[in-house]
């Protein structure tokens, strides 16, 4: 079913665990991020942004997302991921998205602002959430070059308070040290400028570039605000060793279905261990895996 509204969002920040925004690229991902929402029994969000539209298409994409929550008897928010058009934003909300990122980060302050305050004032006709980005974050969403990439300009906690009272966003993504993508070395997230920016706005913080992160990172993250984390990396990840995997039994035959099965069903496993990650006072917030499988 189609999560509308903010409560599970503010639900995770009332509680210290997180809403986990999956990135999805194709149907595979789309029904292996489905499937590990219904094992876990725990809101998720199928992040189906600009950058897949670039592979599938943004009409099927949308489409696909839309299809699988609505049909799903697990609470699947449909998110549009780092979008910078208000025209690509404007039609994921028509086609019914539950939530939007309007990514301004790359702007001046006062532009962001701008652009941030439309995306907000087209959302509301449509009854959907937004989340906006302040700061910018080093590496790349969908490559990781197992580098540490120099982090560029951190969240300042007295912009973000500003920014999140003349917008009126739902959510706010930081850069505390966090990468987009794997790094060579662990990534270290400036904790105590987290806990200065939870104390200085009102709205749940969203934490992107969580794939890899050390585990006391990720909880100080929760214990400070965070109640949204984006995961990418980790699951493409999972679904190319899982390929790979079965690709030598599969090429005699052509069999396709295998392959496409195998990186579905990787994509699942994935999703259900980062799902138990955000969720760790949650009794049963993940199921044994070899109940799924």
């Amino acid at each position: 079913m189609l999560l509308h509204g903010t409560d599970a969002l503010k639900e995770a920040a009332a509680t210290g665990r997180a809403l986990p925004g999956f990135v999805a690229y194709n149907l595979e991902t789309v029904q292996g991020i489905t499937a590990a929402a219904e094992a876990a029994g725990r809101p998720v969000l199928i992040q189906a942004g600009s950058s897949p539209f670039k592979h599938a298409g943004r009409e099927a994409l949308m489409r696909l997302a839309l299809d699988a929550a609505a049909h799903s008897g697990a609470r699947l928010g449909v998110h549009l991921d780092h979008s910078r058009d208000l025209d690509e934003i404007t039609a994921c909300l028509a086609a019914g998205y539950t939530s939007v990122m309007v990514d301004g980060s790359h702007l001046p302050f006062a532009e962001n602002i701008a652009l941030t305050k439309e995306a907000v004032r087209r959302a509301r006709d449509h009854g959907a959430w937004v989340e906006a980005e302040l700061g910018a974050l080093a590496g790349d969403e969908d490559v990781s070059t197992d580098a540490v990439a120099q982090t560029a300009a951190m969240t300042d906690p007295r912009q973000a308070a500003e920014f999140v009272a003349a917008t009126g966003v739902d959510a706010l993504a930081v850069a505390v040290g966090n990468v987009h993508g794997f790094t060579k070395n662990p990534v270290h997230l400036d904790l105590q400028r987290l806990a200065t920016i939870h104390q200085a706005v009102p709205v749940p913080l969203v934490l992107h570039g969580a794939s890899g992160l050390p585990a006391e990172e990720l909880q100080g993250a929760l214990a400070r605000g965070v109640a949204k984390v984006n995961v990418n990396a980790e699951l493409r990840r999972a679904y190319l060793e899982a390929v790979r995997g079965v690709l030598p039994s599969t090429l005699p035959g052509s069999d396709v279905v295998s392959l496409w099965a195998a990186g579905r069903d990787a994509v699942r496993d994935a999703a259900l261990e980062v799902i138990g990650r955000l969720s760790p006072h949650a009794e049963g917030a993940t199921r044994d895996l070899d109940s799924v499988r």
